[in-house]
């Protein structure tokens, strides 16, 4: 499968050749061919069947246990000479299956059939071509989105993709505009392409537009804005302001995300009017990096986001969200890198959530969740590049099933160019 992954990956590259001319050395020097592999292993455990209908409970499982590899070729050209330069991008992704069942399927992991049953194997091959115009470039076909109105989710094992156009420009000094409008996208765990919807919905979707800036203050302050729409369900407003101040020994970061979202069009996915302001106060020293959070979300509807995607809040945790309607959550987290202590690539991290609203009866909420993380990459010799990262996650919670998770990854990533 690797040499089928290298072979679809190479012939996209090789159909950009009728554009490049015979002088293509920056087309060719500015490449780079990648293989990513990831060997994934999820458990979960349910402890409870909080937020299930009755008729849910009876086909509701016990856990979901999935054991799988992946395979992940990225090729980055560089671009043919001239005003205006040419290039193409493309990535390969395959997933295998080690380990599943009809019962424990759907950690995400990988496809699952309509049966139940987990696919033996799922992949696709995304390709895009881009041009560049001074500092601009331009990417049409298959991207990977990263802003805080729309972040590309890759915490299994493939990544989510989207086609479409996306554009970044670097040409006024300090800031970094960036735009586009996708029309599909591919969930972690599908090689189907389909129609781009907000959490929750299973109709049919529609186009995300977006467009906005980071601007680079000074040295210590970087401010940002973005606004996304997905037609007929939502509007977003996004904008943010990070600051570092020296303070003692270490740095003091203050980083605030506001974010306002309305219905858009025909609200497909019902009415949405709510503000959520996240903020997070964090201290680094030595190492060592603590971290206190506060969370709001006021108004109408849950905070909407693309289904599967990444959301640009503090709150974003390894199993909830923390963004319901009216909710409100604190957070503590503490992280340190053992490279201050002569052990570089083994880093340690913690984090505890609790949101709850101020609704009463059956209307109200209350969530928690824990989470640990202890990750190592090999930084030199043979096995260079070799990651290992253990996570467990905690969460209960009164609208949704409490859980236990267990994640194992094996990574390794090598340059082939």
């Amino acid at each position: 499968m690797k040499k089928i992954l290298l072979r679809g990956v190479l012939a996209a590259s090789l159909s950009a050749l009728p554009i490049i001319t015979s002088n293509a050395t920056e087309f060719i020097e500015g490449s780079h061919l990648k293989l990513q592999l990831r060997n994934i292993y999820f458990n979960e455990n349910f402890r409870d069947e909080n937020g299930l209908s009755p008729r849910a409970v009876k086909n509701a499982k016990s856990e979901r246990t999935e054991w799988a590899q992946g395979f992940l070729v990225d090729f980055k050209s560089g671009f043919t000479p001239g005003t205006i330069g040419f290039g193409i991008d493309a990535l390969g992704l395959a997933g295998f299956k080690l380990d599943s069942g009809r019962g424990r399927s759907g950690t995400g992991l990988l496809a699952v059939h309509s049966d139940g049953q987990a696919a033996d194997e799922f992949s696709s091959l995304g390709v895009a071509g881009k041009i560049r115009f001074a500092q601009s470039t331009v990417q049409h076909g298959s991207v990977l989105p990263k802003t805080p109105v729309l972040i590309y989710n890759d915490a299994r094992l493939l990544p989510q993709s989207y086609q479409g156009t996306l554009f970044t420009s670097t040409d006024i000094d300090n800031l970094t505009l960036s735009g586009g409008r996708l029309n599909q996208f591919k969930l972690r765990d599908s090689s189907d392409s389909r129609s781009i919807t907000p959490n929750g919905f299973t109709g049919r979707g529609s186009t995300f537009s977006f467009i906005g800036g980071e601007y680079t203050l000074s040295e210590h302050t970087r401010l940002g804005y973005f606004y996304g729409q997905l037609d007929n369900f939502y509007r977003q407003h996004v904008a943010s302001v990070q600051h570092d101040r020296p303070w003692g020994a270490g740095v003091l970061t203050t980083d605030l995300r506001y974010f306002r979202s309305v219905g858009a069009g025909t609200q497909k996915a019902g009415e949405i009017d709510n503000t959520l302001l996240s903020s997070l106060l964090s201290y680094s020293i030595a190492g060592h990096r603590v971290s206190a959070g506060y969370q709001v979300l006021n108004g109408q509807a849950d905070l909407p986001y693309i289904t599967g995607a990444t959301v640009y809040s503090f709150s974003n945790a390894g199993i909830g969200k923390f963004i319901h309607e009216d909710e409100k959550t604190w957070m503590l987290s503490y992280g340190y890198d053992f490279s201050r202590v002569g052990m570089p690539g083994l880093t340690l991290s913690g984090r505890y959530l609790s949101g709850k609203n101020s609704k009463a009866g059956s209307a109200q909420l209350h969530e928690h969740e824990r989470d640990a993380e202890l990750a190592y990459v090999v930084q030199s010799g043979p096995l260079k590049g070799v990651g290992l990262k253990v996570r467990n996650y905690v969460y209960r919670s009164d609208v949704a099933r409490g859980r236990d998770s267990n994640r194992l990854y094996l990574t390794y990533d090598i340059a082939l160019w």
